[in-house]
């Protein structure tokens, strides 16, 4: 891939990231935010997170799937987006839905679980989030910094009960985005069992007497 091309590619991937941002802003200047533009601020910045993170979570199954590696070099910027739309998603519930009203927050994360669940999906969200730059790589060291971006995995399923419990009824799209969820896990499970077999199938040919 040629220089030129990278930043083809992340400028546009820059775009996109910021496009949600842009269209919530432009319906803010406009009046679109319906009846309770509070609520639909929460609730775009909150799916925009969670669709985020997906598409992070996509782009290392995508490379196993389809053996393409560009799609890896975006995984740092997408998941880094999705961080902020997290921030800016817990910054309207705190600043705006509340107005630091913390005997409030405290009984809503106490009483609704999925505020509960929440809260703890951006907490875990952090240290990956601090830790995504390549200095911090060599500082942690390759096999620990990968597990610490692991959390991810699991901030993953919390934001899939987080959406999930938040639904009143039944919702498709809830549904949907917990499936994806879980075909992508799915996909990165099947795949490092695939290469655990391998490095074990390989230690045995080497070790097996001539």
């Amino acid at each position: 891939m040629t220089r030129r091309t990278r930043i083809v590619l992340k400028g546009s991937a820059w775009f996109l990231c910021l496009l949600p941002l842009l269209v919530l802003l432009y319906r803010g200047f406009t009046d679109g935010l319906g009846a309770n533009p509070i609520s639909y601020a929460t609730n775009w910045l909150g799916q925009w997170t969670f669709r985020l993170l997906l598409v992070s979570l996509a782009l290392t199954p995508l490379r196993i799937v389809t053996g393409l590696v560009w799609p890896v070099r975006l995984r740092r910027l997408v998941g880094l987006f999705a961080f902020f739309y997290a921030g800016l998603h817990f910054l309207v519930w705190i600043l705006v839905d509340h107005f630091f009203n913390w005997d409030q927050m405290l009984a809503d994360l106490v009483k609704r679980r999925y505020i509960t669940i929440g809260a703890l999906a951006l907490i875990l969200l952090i240290p990956p989030a601090i830790t995504s730059t390549n200095g911090m790589m060599e500082r942690l060291g390759g096999t620990a910094w990968r597990r610490l971006h692991r959390l991810v995995y699991l901030v993953g399923v919390l934001a899939a009960l987080h959406f999930l419990w938040l639904a009143k009824g039944f919702r498709p799209d809830a549904v949907l985005y917990a499936a994806i969820l879980a075909v992508l896990l799915g996909v990165r499970a099947l795949d490092t069992l695939r290469r655990r077999l391998r490095r074990r199938s390989a230690r045995v040919t080497r070790t097996a007497p001539a």
